[in-house]
């Protein structure tokens, strides 16, 4: 990347509607790769098409005096088309293509830091803006931080339907000077009304001031990381400008924040609303510098499609169902029992148990109704691994790959060994709690049997050496090849399934037979790991660690960029990332005959739920996946009412048989009805053909289950009848007075009955006595039964 300082290509007698017109952008893929250009003006113009406009690359300049500790500000001017009149960060526009020096910087100049396409942008903007001549600033004293997307709409400029707004992912630079005297500064009336050096007092008595107005970039990323102090209590970075300029503590290269603008920015010509789903953005404009309640990668910055509460609460028979789950049959806590106590430390028991819930809500119930003769272990081992991820997902903290995977494959040997271990400053929110406070897992951990130990270690060393595997692969677009795709499934989660087969049986309550099933072990993990992937596509996508197989996408994606698919705006590419999220859940799909066999080997009846709601869970995340847009537009996740509905059934094999089945109908239902409506899905033979083969493992246990239901159904309804009947035969008794007060009475029984069918169809079987129990009895045992019987160690 050249670093000599850039000539000025500006032509002072050109407007700004010119201006818009022939500078080009650099546009960009969420996770900020160089897909193409555009002019400035298509790019700033949100129309129903392109509600935010096109997202490209931008760059702000934060300029300070060091002797006075003064930030230099400036008011855009009222001639500007997009957010006129605001005051704003010393400098903020954009790189441009076909420039001399190179403005476009490529993922490397990034990754290092150096982004000398960026601070020539710079330097070439604040001669052009301010008037500074080229050479009395240079790009090697420019200071580069984060980069921050984000979208505004101009409409307190241009109106609610304002045509023009911003969607850009800024790169924020910091550059200071010994004292603004040394600098000449002579503004241009076309690009600037005003010019201001501020304290940070001054500057947040400017906030308060409602006559002023403020661009929305500048107040996020000064709310968020320049001042932060405002209202967080941490530090800034122009609260130690000394710090920021000649360390690299505050520099974070692998992130791009995410913000939504506040609210008075939304809308626009294309009526956008929140883009990130609240998790980033407004939320956290005013935290302080490495908030606590962050999470890492991707997770929360691309909003989460959800059906709105009017339409949950529809579905009756899954609203009675988190009302039995929650408060009439919740997932009983084993954790606290006699056996758990005397051998455990309680408070750092308590740590690890509640450290457990903030990394993961959806693992914490199912651990924790795991018999006591296990619960520790699989709990114990779920958080060692959970600690080696966050550090195999933090971008930023390791100076170089290679320290990264010194610490990854030596962790079993430190962590694990050393009882003071702990990593401080890795990773984000709760991840990093869990690395700082280490110590307390380690206690928890020593205390565990021998063999448990030797399981986990084991795992763990092997699970590092597969991410260090990984860890020098550009995964921005995704694994190279199924092969490949199936390899990093197996070292995240294929290994986890080997892990928790070898502490079942070292508990004794699985035969020891189940840790020689490998294949099938792997298999469950990789079930599970290929809906996240396939979920999860967007997030991965703007983290920059995706893992959709290429040698799938490809065939799909008509310019070769795993972005293609992210928010399409033609039918081309909807029809082609349908194709493409199709042929992966088919692939999904086609492990279900072997997790069904896994399931069937397990004998505890609390090992087989927490082994089979993870795989429910599963199957109706695909159903949801499958030719489904709103993948590429955001997460797709299932109906709460529907988990719990899914975790209710979950007790035995019939319910899990009759879940796999309804699921698989529903695919194929789906694909047969796309089919027959002109859609062309190069996969749907597949699709058929595992769907079948689901449904015909899954009829025998299904349709036992479907009839049991059917009687007891079918039993409520000839007792509506008969309660019906006689409000009919009450209704013609002499006694009038009695007669009309008996019928109401049944009438309203009956149409009770009606009602709570839906409640019965799930839960009347399991919770009053006319249960699965009447059922031909399964292989499956209580751990408290298996203990008493003798039968543990068999």
């Amino acid at each position: 990347m050249a670093t000599t300082p850039p000539s000025s290509s500006w032509d002072p007698s050109l407007t700004q509607s010119q201006f818009m017109s022939r500078d080009s952008v650099i546009v960009l893929s969420p996770s900020d790769e160089v897909i193409g250009a555009a002019s400035k003006k298509d790019s700033h113009v949100f129309s129903p098409s392109q509600p935010r406009g096109t997202l490209h690359r931008a760059f702000s300049v934060f300029l300070f005096d060091v002797g006075t500790g003064e930030m230099l500000l400036q008011k855009r001017a009222s001639s500007k088309i997009t957010f006129p009149n605001v005051w704003t960060n010393t400098c903020c526009s954009h790189p441009l293509h076909g420039m001399e020096p190179d403005e476009v910087d490529g993922e490397e100049d990034v990754r290092d830091g150096s982004v000398g396409g960026v601070k020539n942008a710079a330097i070439r903007k604040l001669e052009q803006e301010l008037g500074i001549p080229i050479g009395q600033l240079k790009v090697e004293e420019f200071k580069f931080l984060t980069r921050l997307h984000y979208w505004a709409a101009d409409t307190v400029t241009h109106g609610k339907k304002s045509p023009w707004g911003e969607h850009e992912i800024d790169y924020v630079l910091f550059i200071t000077v010994s004292s603004k005297d040394k600098l000449t500064i002579t503004p241009h009336p076309e690009e600037v009304d005003d010019v201001k050096w501020v304290t940070q007092s001054q500057l947040l008595e400017m906030f308060d001031d409602k006559n002023l107005l403020f661009s929305p970039w500048f107040r996020i990323i000064t709310k968020r990381w320049v001042i932060g102090s405002n209202g967080g209590g941490g530090g800034g970075w122009w609260d130690d400008l000394e710090r920021t300029m000649t360390t690299d503590d505050f520099c974070d290269y692998g992130t791009i924040h995410r913000f939504d603008p506040p609210a008075e920015h939304m809308g626009g010509g294309g009526d956008a609303g929140p883009m990130f789903d609240g998790e980033e953005g407004a939320k956290e404009t005013n935290g302080a510098v490495g908030d606590s309640s962050k999470k890492q990668g991707a997770y929360g910055k691309v909003k989460t499609h959800k059906e709105s509460k009017l339409k949950q609460l529809l579905h009756v028979d899954e609203v009675c169902s988190a009302i039995t789950l929650l408060y009439l049959r919740p997932l009983k806590s084993n954790l606290v029992s006699e056996h758990i106590e005397k051998i455990f430390d309680p408070s750092d028991l308590a740590f690890c148990d509640d450290i457990l819930c903030k990394v993961s809500r959806s693992f914490a119930a199912v651990i924790r109704q795991l018999p006591s003769q296990m619960l520790v272990d699989v709990l114990i081992f779920y958080l060692v691994l959970r600690a080696l991820d966050t550090i195999e997902d933090d971008m930023t903290y390791f100076p170089s790959n290679e320290e990264k995977v010194k610490i990854l494959l030596s962790f079993h040997k430190t962590a694990l060994v050393d009882p003071q271990w702990k990593m401080m400053g890795c990773g984000e929110g709760d991840e990093r709690r869990l690395l700082e406070e280490f110590p307390k897992c380690h206690s928890v951990y020593a205390a565990l049997p021998e063999a448990s130990r030797r399981v986990i270690s084991d795992i763990t060393l092997r699970m590092a050496t597969g991410m260090a595997e990984f860890v020098d692969k550009d995964l921005g677009q995704g694994t190279l090849d199924v092969g490949q795709y199936n390899r990093y499934c197996h070292f995240v989660a294929g290994l986890v399934g080997e892990g928790l087969s070898r502490l079942f049986s070292v508990s004794g309550l699985e035969r020891p037979s189940l840790a020689g099933e490998l294949h099938l072990s792997d298999q469950m993990g990789l079930f599970l790991q290929k809906t996240n992937i396939i979920r999860d596509y967007l997030e991965d996508y703007v983290d920059g660690r995706a893992f959709w197989p290429q040698s799938v996408w490809k065939k799909h994606s008509s310019n070769g960029d795993l972005g293609y698919f992210a928010n399409p705006t033609t039918e081309e590419a909807r029809a082609a990332g349908l194709n493409c999220v199709n042929e992966l859940v088919t692939d999904a799909l086609e492990l279900v005959p072997d997790c069904l066999s896994y399931l069937s080997k397990l004998r505890c009846a609390e090992v087989f739920r927490f082994c089979a709601i993870p795989q429910v869970m599963a199957i109706a995340t695909l159903d949801k996946c499958y030719h489904n847009e709103d993948v590429f537009t955001g997460v797709v996740k299932i109906r709460k009412g529907m988990s719990c509905q899914l975790i209710n059934d979950t007790v035995d094999v019939v319910g899990v048989h009759g879940i796999f089945k309804r699921f698989a109908s529903s695919i194929l239902c789906k694909a047969e009805k796309s089919q027959k409506g002109g859609y062309k899905d190069s996969s749907y033979d597949r699709t058929v053909k595992a769907c079948q083969t689901i449904i015909e493992l899954t009829e025998i246990e299904a349709n036992r289950a479907k009839n049991h239901a059917s009687l007891v159904n079918g039993s409520i309804l000839v007792a509506s009848c008969a309660a019906a009947a006689a409000s009919c035969l009450a209704y013609k008794s002499p006694n009038s007075s009695t007669s009309n007060h008996l019928a109401i009475k049944t009438t309203a029984a009956t149409v009770a009955s009606f009602g709570i069918l839906s409640f019965f169809k799930t839960g009347f079987m399991r919770y009053v006595g006319i249960g699965r129990s009447t059922l031909p009895s399964s292989s499956l045992m209580p751990a408290a039964k298996l203990c008493k019987d003798g039968t543990q160690d068999e």
